[in-house]
């Protein structure tokens, strides 16, 4: 009888281990087991929500989950970011938008979260921006239109979406290196409006987005650069600025993340069915339209890039003396 009472003590013990693990071991192992929700820090219909769009239906097949997608540009795409921040770490509620919510905007505003706050799903692609003249202007190459403002101290305009931005940090650090004076004329109404002050002859040259190519097709527009990673595949023979000498990259990666704290296991899974959505031939159609680069980095390796760039960027701050928003009078 005494050894039938320990057999029993000992099956209780381990049924009390089995019960304790299990709460351990179900979340990685089971996730997902209900819809996961990404809030998309920009409007419907263009080229983050499209793409996220195309790479969510193919992860749904892998995952055997819905994904709800939901759009929220509020305040540039941050306000998106600090609702995430705020949720449960579980899996369920990732934030998809750009690199410069997390590495700029934080060092601009003062905004409900920080970098620290999120942990890297993956990053799928790159913005580009680039530098345009008019077709019919004198600089054939980015040399010779350098070489005229240095001749011509605050000659020369361009535009950007405006102060702090990348279009207008990119002219600035060329500023910068080569020791020019030139004037940026902010057009936060979009590349469309400076691409008409372009053509209309009030100002010399657009740092913008890709959505000038038509005109370049058209014969109209000239690029002179790109600020990208890598050159453009639709305009293969036109140099970035790294290639030129300076050493300057759009930060700009399209990627997603979660709140701090989520399971790597869970990211990992994320990951992995986010990468494997790519090979959608209708992810690549809806990249080369929008001329977004597909850039595939990993969990880890996105961190690594955000935390450099947010060096990065603090020091052009400095170098720049762009005083955040809670700074000016």
């Amino acid at each position: 009888m005494k050894s039938r009472g320990l057999e029993m003590k000992a099956i209780v013990v381990l049924c009390g281990v089995i019960i304790f693990l299990i709460p351990n071991l179900s979340p990685a192992q089971e996730f997902p087991t209900k819809p996961i929700n990404i809030l998309v820090a920009f409007g419907p219909a263009g080229p983050f929500d499209v793409s996220t769009r195309i790479l969510a239906k193919k992860a749904e097949e892998m995952l055997k989950q819905p994904f709800i997608i939901s759009n929220n540009g509020g305040g540039g795409g941050s306000v998106a970011f600090g609702i995430v921040a705020k949720e449960k770490p579980d899996g369920y509620h990732l934030v998809g938008g750009a690199s410069t919510h997390l590495i700029r905007m934080p060092q601009l505003r003062s905004l409900p979260y920080k970098l620290e706050d999120f942990v890297p799903i993956m990053q799928f692609g790159a913005g580009q921006t680039l530098l345009a003249v008019r077709a019919d202007s004198p600089w054939k190459t980015m040399r010779e239109f350098l070489d005229y403002a240095k001749k011509n101290p605050g000659k020369v305009t361009y535009s950007s979406p405006g102060p702090g931005s990348s279009h207008h940090w990119a002219m600035e650090f060329v500023a910068k290196q080569e020791g020019i004076e030139w004037t940026m004329i902010p057009f936060p109404a979009g590349v469309g409006a400076s691409t008409s002050a372009l053509l209309g002859g009030n100002i010399t040259a657009v740092s913008g987005s890709p959505e000038i190519i038509p005109h370049v097709k058209a014969g109209s527009i000239r690029i002179l650069a790109t600020h990208g990673e890598r050159r453009m595949k639709s305009l293969p023979e036109v140099p970035t600025f790294r290639e030129l000498g300076y050493d300057y990259v759009t930060e700009s990666m399209f990627m997603y993340a979660a709140p701090k704290g989520t399971p790597l296991s869970i990211v990992k899974k994320l990951e992995d069915a986010f990468h494997k959505a790519m090979d959608d031939p209708l992810f690549s159609k809806a990249m080369d339209k929008f001329e977004i680069e597909i850039i595939y980095r990993n969990s880890e390796e996105t961190m690594k890039y955000l935390e450099e760039a947010y060096v990065r960027t603090e020091k052009m701050i400095k170098d720049f003396r762009i005083m955040k928003e809670t700074e000016k009078k």
